[in-house]
């Protein structure tokens, strides 16, 4: 079982993992990734889903998640706080950090042999690290069993990512579909009803989505980047267009957010399947 080891030296060469956690394109190329605060390191050693490499704790930190870590045989470090920062290049006050490894991206096949039928969640080019941590969270939240993204995505492995998602990104399943959007072919010989999420006024109200109506075993919702939403060619590829109601003093949701919304009415009212599908 590997010991815990107490690093005075910041230029320590055992903490090279750690030098400017920031730099996303050092982490890519290393193939490793950084996991941050106490619930997300939990849940990292919960899921398994990753090898773990190291982690860099704090006196606190290791109080509260010695015992797991070690149960895992996770090799630990052991640094003062005043000396964090010279560590990682900036202010860290969450007192844990785990270094994982992101081995080989599994393949679409596999994700959907994992996600069992579940709902999934398909993001077109979300480049903000935050939204794509919050919508692993929502997904992880309302029961989805995987998520897919076109190459354009934000790599949901980056800290802040992973940060934002409250560690849902460590626990679900998710690869890229680079045939894009023909991939999205995929997921509906796979049984998938392909959802377009977006704000068009010609789109069905989510709203009626309700009445105790049957939803399709299998439902995939598609969500676009920020600004522009999905492209016109992922919109030709799914089966049904919806749009959320709302005020006329605003047109449209954090991608986030509609995320959210459209995954708790789906989770909760069902599935209408008089409501005429796009003619693709």
């Amino acid at each position: 079982m590997p010991t815990v080891e107490r690093i005075e030296d910041p230029e320590d060469p055992r903490l090279i993992d750690y030098r400017e956690i920031r730099d996303a394109d050092r982490r890519r190329l290393s193939g490793t990734f950084i996991a941050e605060g106490r619930e997300v390191v939990r849940r990292l050693l919960r899921t398994r889903r990753y090898p773990i490499r190291s982690a860099l704790v704090t006196p606190p930190a290791l109080e509260a998640l010695g015992e797991a870590l070690a149960g895992a045989d996770v090799p630990t470090y052991l640094v003062r706080q005043d000396i964090v920062k010279a560590i990682v290049g900036i202010e860290f006050h969450h007192g844990s950090l785990v270094v994982g490894e992101r081995g080989i991206e599994a393949t679409p096949e596999a994700v959907l042999a994992e996600a069992r039928g579940k709902d999934i969640v398909v993001l077109e080019d979300l480049g903000d690290a935050s939204n794509v941590g919050a919508m692993f969270r929502n997904a992880l939240a309302f029961g989805v069993g995987a998520v897919f993204l076109s190459p354009g995505t934000a790599d949901p492995l980056y800290r802040k990512s992973i940060r934002v998602s409250a560690g849902a990104v460590v626990a679900l399943p998710f690869t890229r579909l680079a045939d894009w959007p023909r991939g999205l072919g995929r997921l509906h010989d796979a049984g998938y009803t392909l959802l377009a999420l977006t704000p068009r006024p010609d789109a069905v109200s989510i709203g009626v989505f309700g009445g105790g109506h049957r939803k399709p075993a299998r439902v995939a919702l598609l969500l676009g980047t920020e600004g522009r939403g999905l492209s016109a060619e992922a919109l030709a590829m799914a089966d049904l267009h919806v749009r959320i109601p709302m005020a006329p003093e605003m047109d449209s949701l954090n991608v986030a957010t509609a995320g959210a919304v459209a995954l708790h009415w789906l989770t909760a009212n069902g599935w209408d399947p008089s409501v005429p599908t796009v003619e693709r």
